[in-house]
């Protein structure tokens, strides 16, 4: 509870309390004039289930009225009372918080008031005395607001939970609510089932591309193995030719040392005749 409705129950509390002892159907209409007309009552439910009160439905017509009067603060609005010719007159302040209340009402289903709206629903002819109200609703705490003169409109963007239950309003908004919570759970079990749509043919693909992965290593591979025993067949094939030319060039290779080893030991002996024939002149 915050300290709006805090504060509306402090206000109704005394006028609770003296209706045990409004024993009379006068004292019971004077106590709800009185309940009213107060500036920070907000709040009726408690005090129009008092015994005291509730006893007006039993006595004469003109008086019942007055509890009819106090439903209408209780849940109803300014509409409510202009259709109904057999209500009692209000008074200044009566009529200043009736318009109050209807104007939290109309809040709630309206968040953007127009002033001619406003006008026609709380039977106003002047927009400075609409004004007037609305402004007092946002200091008393009724509702959060801001007035726009130049565009004609109150735009509102909160109200305060001030406002009694009708009787019977509660199992409409069971249904409602009912509604809702069916509609809920439709819209989960669709976004489920979108949500195993969407799991399946990722791993429908995800299995894809694994197939896919392994085609392609597969493919690799073989193709691998190919070139690698070509690459093989080659190489041996080069290492036979290179011995064979190897051979081939050592043979040549010893010819010719064999060659040059002849020549060395024919150059060798004239060698040696000459260092002898060079003994032989010395001497």
């Amino acid at each position: 509870m915050d300290q709006t409705q805090q504060k509306a129950l402090n206000a109704l509390e005394p006028y609770i309390l003296l209706s045990k002892s409004a024993t009379s159907p006068l004292a019971a209409i004077d106590l709800i004039t009185q309940a009213t007309s107060a500036p920070n009552t907000f709040f009726f439910a408690e005090l129009l289930q008092t015994p005291n009160i509730q006893s007006l439905r039993t006595a004469s017509a003109e008086q019942a009225q007055y509890l009819t009067l106090l439903e209408i603060f209780a849940w109803g609005t300014w509409a409510d009372y202009t259709s109904n010719s057999s209500l009692p007159p209000l008074t200044e302040p009566q009529s200043h918080k009736l318009r109050q209340l209807s104007l939290l009402t109309l809040s709630t289903s309206h968040k953007t008031l127009t002033y001619p709206h406003l006008l026609t629903a709380l039977s106003l002819t002047s927009t400075r005395t609409l004004e007037d109200i609305v402004i007092s609703s946002i200091y008393a705490g009724l509702l959060t607001a801001k007035l726009d003169p130049l565009s004609q409109r109150v735009d509102v963007s909160s109200v305060a939970p001030l406002r009694d239950l009708r009787p019977n309003s509660i199992p409409p908004m069971i249904a409602v609510l009912d509604d809702w919570d069916s509609r809920c759970v439709s819209v989960l079990g669709e976004v489920e089932e979108q949500v195993r749509e969407v799991r399946r043919k990722a791993a429908e693909r995800r299995k894809g591309e694994r197939e896919h992965e392994r085609a392609v290593m597969a493919a690799m591979g073989e193709d691998g193995s190919r070139d690698k025993g070509k690459a093989l067949g080659k190489r041996v094939a080069g290492d036979g030719e290179m011995r064979d030319g190897y051979d081939a060039e050592r043979g040549e290779d010893m010819d010719v040392d064999e060659s040059l080893g002849r020549g060395g030991a024919r150059n060798a002996k004239r060698g040696g005749g000459r260092f002898a024939l060079g003994k032989r002149f010395n001497r």
